[in-house]
């Protein structure tokens, strides 16, 4: 279980990307509803951080909130290590309120590493609030979004 720096409590929450199509990768018309939906949701909780993989589909879920928050999204190559995404977070944005919009092959083990138990985010809408404190569980709400 991963840990915020000393005397901090770190916000992670975690979203698989929304709806695409199956071949291209490009979201459908309720993947972008999806997406702006996340945006609205996440708008007002003062999100330091966005991270993504390096795909299309993640990305394109990420910008409506990137674009409201006025950050830029941090993408990370979709072969890097859950473990190497999680020190990233918890020792760049200790203290902040990050967002990973990430995938069914590692969401599983980003959720495990922060310290969470049960189902993870793995179906479109699925967002869950992990608040990582410098000891001890996390805090965790799961919740959903979007039509």
């Amino acid at each position: 279980m991963s840990h915020s720096k000393p005397g901090m409590e770190t916000t992670i929450n975690l979203s698989r990307h929304v709806e695409k199509a199956l071949i291209t990768n490009v979201l459908t018309e309720k993947g972008h509803a999806q997406a702006k939906s996340l945006a609205a949701v996440l708008g007002d909780t003062k999100i330091t951080a966005i991270y993504s993989p390096d795909l299309v589909c993640n990305l394109d879920t990420a910008r409506p909130l990137a674009k409201h928050v006025k950050i830029d999204i941090t993408t990370v190559s979709s072969k890097s290590y859950p473990s190497d995404v999680v020190t990233k977070m918890l020792t760049e944005h200790s203290g902040g309120v990050v967002l990973w919009v990430g995938n069914t092959s590692n969401l599983s083990d980003i959720y495990s590493q922060l310290g969470g138990e049960g189902e993870e985010p793995n179906n479109y809408g699925n967002l869950i609030f992990m608040k990582i404190k410098d000891q001890g569980p996390p805090e965790i709400i799961k919740t959903t979004y979007g039509p």
